[in-house]
């Protein structure tokens, strides 16, 4: 649903998601993803960062204020997003995604010469307000790049397992290795601790995808799903 016709509500989780206009890239080298990967860190903060000022900076040594938000899981594609996040202060959500839309439509439209909407309108929002939802959207966010292996996968069972784990598994533009337990900067971005502790260990995650890899039909809500 549109952000248009959601009231975000503190302590409440909201799977986030929004695409470049036109299903245009938003995404065309690393040096982008990076770019919004950064910003998926500094924009969640009640100060305002000018990463202008932290150029050959490292992400985790960014000084940032308190967070806004609680980020649970994230997930980059070529021409979308995706968030699971927790509203933690009010306005949070709408303050971090203006920050972190404008911040990324402002580096896109000078680095590549442009004017106008970068995202396909508002930011689009589900909110999760299910025990059952909520563990599903850690599910949906993490298999989504799998499409760039398997396109059909959201509608039949995916054709080659191991190679969609192993694609997975290389795969930087998402929180998933944080959840596989590799230590990388990235992980600075999520705030696990105020969301239900599905997967006390790596295995739990690691089971958790294996047994929606060898789900057979597809889903419902996999299909209403950007």
């Amino acid at each position: 649903m549109s952000i248009r016709n959601l009231e975000f509500s503190t302590d409440e989780y909201y799977h986030i998601y929004n695409r470049g206009v036109e299903r245009r890239q938003l995404f065309l080298n690393e040096s982008e993803y990076k770019r919004f990967i950064t910003l998926l860190y500094t924009a969640n903060s009640t100060e305002s960062i000018h990463l202008s000022n932290y150029k050959g900076v490292a992400l985790k040594d960014i000084p940032v204020g308190k967070p806004i938000v609680a980020v649970g899981a994230w997930c980059l594609m070529p021409n979308h997003f995706h968030l699971l996040v927790k509203e933690i202060e009010e306005g949070g959500i709408s303050h971090y995604l203006h920050k972190l839309s404008t911040g990324y439509s402002m580096y896109f439209n000078t680095k590549h010469h442009r004017k106008g909407a970068l995202f396909e309108g508002p930011f689009k929002a589900r909110h999760l307000d299910y025990d059952q939802y909520l563990k599903y959207g850690f599910t949906y966010t993490h298999l989504n790049p799998i499409s760039l292996v398997d396109s059909g996968w959201k509608d039949k069972r995916i054709e080659d397992k191991k190679k969609a784990k192993d694609f997975l598994d290389k795969y930087e533009y998402s929180s998933y290795l944080d959840y596989c337990g590799v230590e990388r900067p990235e992980g600075k971005i999520l705030n696990r601790e105020v969301f239900p502790e599905y997967f006390e260990t790596v295995n739990d995650f690691q089971e958790m995808i294996n047994e929606w890899m060898n789900f057979k039909e597809g889903d419902d809500n996999i299909k209403a799903s950007p």
